[in-house]
């Protein structure tokens, strides 16, 4: 059989396509902000990552540019290798301490950080514990590392104890957990979390790529929001949100990243950041530091439209983070709400399986530091228009979608 056969039977995306539907990769002609330019009209962004708003800052701009002057384009080659410069280890530093861990190692993107720290660290004789919404980085490396997988439902602590009461004295234990989770914009148990980490022995990971710079009182993170980040082994975090940047790191004891450094293939084996990449972060970090506002101001521009959609009776789901669900539960509905808020001005991101189960498609928003009022307000107004009067969700969808739901659920426990 042809290996390619596959890629010949596959046609959805090419359905979506001849029906004008399909959501994906929409060109941007202006830079990443709050407001951007698609299809030569102005259009609201709720689909980006860019908590702070730092991506379109001119500071952040700039100092990008000086190192471009300053040490070229790229660096051509691994950390161990030729490709450290000196602003990668002071960007390491400066994480480190505004983070309150040992030692910082970082790698060329979030995804590879993940990869990097659990096929690193864990062997055939360790366990991971993974929370079943957790970021497909997540999911991979562990499928990349040899430990064992045991995954438990979403925040389910009373699952996740039954598991590690079952384990081996002689395995050891990482529970791996979103701090934010990406899709649904609700957090970790973390004090359950660190409960049950101490009572069995285990180390605790958690990825706030989603958390870091925008929860906590000066967006330190879950672990500044729960008052326990000095609990926290393992703090893993991007640079493409919050930081304005790309890449990804990871916090923890100095013995622990030492190991890493020296076993995690993605670290080793890949080209490191690109100085302008790690100059922004710094310049990030600084504003951050300097302007402990703007996480209050994502927040309240979040908690803002989750009051607002209620009160238009939008289905959005319950959160905590700057990221707001709102049920479209059909994946062909998805894209047709998505393409509609488009061609109204908005910008939101269609998220179907197997990002969510099956059945529960959600029209996935996002907030900006710098959002305005009146950004928000219009937002709201093409929210209503389209999800309520021009493609409103029948009772008969909603059954569909749940009868598809079951039907995964089961196949998936088959």
């Amino acid at each position: 059989m042809d290996i390619f056969q596959k890629c010949h039977e596959f046609t959805r995306a090419d359905e979506a396509r001849a029906a004008g539907l399909y959501p994906f990769s929409h060109e941007i002609t202006s830079r990443q902000h709050a407001e951007v330019t698609m299809y030569g009209r102005r259009t609201v962004m709720l689909g980006s990552n860019n908590y702070l708003g730092l991506t379109s800052d001119d500071r952040v701009i700039e100092a990008a540019k000086r190192a471009l002057d300053a040490y070229g384009t790229g660096c051509s080659g691994s950390r161990h290798l030729n490709g450290t410069l000196t602003i990668h280890n002071e960007m390491e530093r400066q994480l480190a301490d505004f983070f309150g861990k040992a030692e910082v190692m970082s790698f060329s993107t979030g995804f590879q950080t993940n990869l990097g720290i659990l096929a690193g660290l864990c062997s055939r004789h360790d366990n991971i514990y993974s929370d079943r919404a957790n970021h497909a980085s997540l999911v991979d490396g562990g499928r990349l590392s040899f430990g064992q997988v045991r995954k438990f439902p979403h925040n389910d602590m009373v699952a996740l104890e039954e598991l590690l009461a079952r384990c081996p004295e002689d395995r050891g234990k990482l529970i791996a957990v979103d701090g934010v989770f990406s899709m649904e914009g609700d957090l970790a148990d973390l004090p359950n979390l660190v409960r049950l980490k101490k009572k069995y022995g285990a180390r605790l990971l958690v990825d706030d790529s989603h958390g870091a710079g925008v929860m906590g009182p000066t967006g330190r993170g879950v672990g500044e929001y729960f008052g326990l980040m000095d609990d926290i082994d393992l703090y893993m975090g991007t640079f493409s949100k919050s930081f304005a940047s790309l890449g990804g790191f990871v916090a923890g004891d100095h013995v622990v990243i030492d190991y890493l450094k020296h076993s995690s293939r993605p670290y080793i084996f890949s080209a490191s950041m690109p100085p302008s990449n790690v100059a922004a972060v710094m310049e990030a970090l600084r504003i951050l530091k300097e302007e402990p506002d703007r996480p209050r101001r994502v927040n309240e521009n979040a908690d803002y439209m989750r009051r607002e959609l209620r009160r238009l009776g939008l289905p959005s789901r319950d959160s905590i983070a700057p990221i707001i669900p709102i049920s479209a539960y059909l994946d062909d509905r998805t894209f047709v709400v998505t393409r509609a808020l488009l061609e109204h001005g908005v910008y939101v991101n269609p998220v179907i399986s197997p990002a969510v189960p099956v059945g529960d498609a959600i029209v996935r928003t996002s907030y900006i530091a710098t959002h305005t009022k009146e950004q928000l307000d219009f937002a709201l107004e093409q929210l209503a228009e389209v999800l309520l009067r021009l493609y409103p969700i029948s009772a008969e969808e909603i059954e569909v979608a749940r009868q598809a739901a079951a039907a995964a659920a089961e196949a998936e426990g088959n």
